[in-house]
């Protein structure tokens, strides 16, 4: 087999059902395999994969054991050459895979292939990118100077080798991911990325970063910003340090302060919307008049159908744009909200077969469902 696609799922249904229906599209003619773990999830996210995805191998754990455990634990049973860690907030353009496993296949020493992440809004997200976090890159990114934080000498659009990606979707050798022992076990939740592609670039490979396949990542739909993300996060960083870092007292002192100190200021963080004003009307690209008809009735504003003709005009401001992925591929959905992006317009997607939409207005917020 080439390919294991690898999802930890938590709580997040609706995402997950989309996330399967493009990787789905994305897999066709890949001898290939997908895999849910899901932590215990309190939600219908298993019942909704035995139902709906019955050839998918579905793993049920009885509690929450983290992002490194879960993974590895899937991974082991996992039969392709390759693997893909991916999240469930998540969906991937349509040559997605192909792109990679070509690259993959033609450059040596491949260590792990990241991809460019765009969020709900349309907006690349530089996080998909960075360079080895070290404490001092770390604190002036807290200062707001990114510095060399991110792995800015490379352009969005453009393919090359980073030192760290994003664990949002990770595309790897399964023989790689065993050979440096997968996810370390002592990060729970943040951390583990940064951790393996660290592990990955000393034990002689080269990780690569394609920036002309996009994904789209609802950040932070899988988690919310409470008082244990940040513990989660910051106890992660300090880990790192301590692992790969050669430390004296003064140096983790400095360390334990800086990362006290972004605690601090990230619970008094406020995220601002992206957008100022509602948008005024819904515009729902589409085919299928009997869905116009059953999602104009849940619609709190005034709903009309439209072809893809309607963007050869780019003047579009303030609308809520209702992407029928019936009858879009997702690759065009994500062209056309890069596109209309700056325009004060929102996004929503109909996934194939489904009976909802989906989105997110914010780059760091929870996202919106709306079933009909």
């Amino acid at each position: 087999m080439k390919l294991s696609v690898v999802i930890l799922n938590y709580n997040v249904r609706y995402f997950l059902e989309q996330c399967l229906r493009s990787v789905a599209r994305a897999t066709y003619g890949i001898d290939s395999e997908i895999i849910v773990i899901d932590n215990n999830s309190s939600d219908d996210s298993c019942e909704m994969v035995r139902q709906q995805f019955p050839d998918i191998l579905l793993i049920e754990n009885d509690k929450n054991v983290g992002f490194s455990n879960a993974n590895n634990q899937a991974v082991a049973v996992a039969k392709g050459e390759f693997i893909c860690i991916l999240n469930p907030d998540t969906a991937v353009a349509e040559d997605t895979f192909i792109r990679c496993l070509d690259f993959a296949e033609q450059v040596s020493d491949i260590g792990i292939i990241g991809v460019q992440y765009m969020d709900g809004t349309g907006h690349f997200l530089p996080e998909c990118k960075r360079n080895i976090p070290t404490p001092k890159s770390a604190l002036m990114k807290l200062l707001g100077k990114q510095g060399s934080y991110y792995a800015s000498q490379l352009a969005p659009n453009a393919e090359g080798e980073v030192p760290v990606l994003a664990g949002a979707f990770m595309w790897m050798k399964r023989s790689v991911f065993e050979e440096v022992g997968g996810f370390d076990p002592d990060y729970f939740m943040y951390g583990e990325d940064i951790d393996i592609s660290y592990k990955v670039l000393k034990a002689g490979y080269r990780n690569y970063y394609l920036g002309t396949t996009i994904l789209l990542h609802y950040k932070g739909e899988s988690t919310q910003k409470d008082d244990s993300y940040y513990e989660s996060f910051y106890g992660a960083m300090r880990l790192f340090y301590k692992k790969n870092y050669k430390t004296n007292v003064l140096s983790r002192s400095v360390v334990n302060t800086a990362t006290a100190l972004a605690k601090k200021m990230g619970k008094r963080h406020k995220s601002s919307k992206t957008h100022t004003n509602p948008p005024d009307k819904a515009v729902l690209l589409t085919e299928n008049l009997s869905v116009l008809n059953r999602l104009s009735q849940v619609m709190d504003m005034p709903l009309q159908a439209a072809s893809k003709t309607i963007f050869q005009n780019k003047d579009h401001h303030n609308k809520l744009f209702i992407f029928d992925a019936n009858y879009m591929s997702y690759a065009q959905i994500f062209s056309v909200m890069k596109q209309l992006k700056q325009q004060g317009n929102q996004f929503r997607i109909l996934p194939k077969e489904s009976r909802f939409i989906l989105g997110s207005d914010r780059s760091d917020d929870r996202g919106t469902v709306t079933v009909f």
